[in-house]
């Protein structure tokens, strides 16, 4: 196994390094992935890299598939549309603030809006 030493100023690095390329795009064929851990062990040396192939995906969306990406598509458009909304932002920010310190509430503005804007689509969508 080969042995890695960091510049000074990276203490470790995590994550995909390097991602297959769609079809016609001059990129690696394999995933790079890096992965640290940090537990109490008597070798140091905690870091790994996996090399993994593409994958096909060798079956076609089903029905759950393709509504839960037309939900998030337009969920996200709306959050996008209604943070930028200036007439409802000191509204939104008072309902934000009334139950971000309830159990059960929504600690970010963001994570608010995805609830209201979901909540919304979900009733105007209801599912059979």
């Amino acid at each position: 196994m080969a042995h890695v030493e960091w510049s000074s100023g990276i203490d470790h690095v995590s994550g995909a390094l390097s991602k297959p390329g769609k079809n016609g795009q001059h990129r690696c064929a394999k995933m790079l992935l890096a992965t640290h851990r940090v537990a109490a062990t008597e070798n140091p040396n905690c870091n790994r890299l996996y090399l993994r192939k593409k994958v096909e995906r060798s079956t076609s969306p089903g029905a759950n598939e393709l509504f839960a990406r037309v939900r998030f598509a337009v969920v996200a458009q709306a959050v996008s549309t209604r943070a930028k909304d200036l007439s409802k932002i000191t509204q939104d920010q008072m309902a934000f603030i009334a139950q971000k310190d309830l159990a059960g509430g929504k600690k970010t503005l963001k994570a608010w809006y995805w609830m209201v804007e979901g909540a919304a689509y979900d009733q105007e969508h209801p599912r059979s």
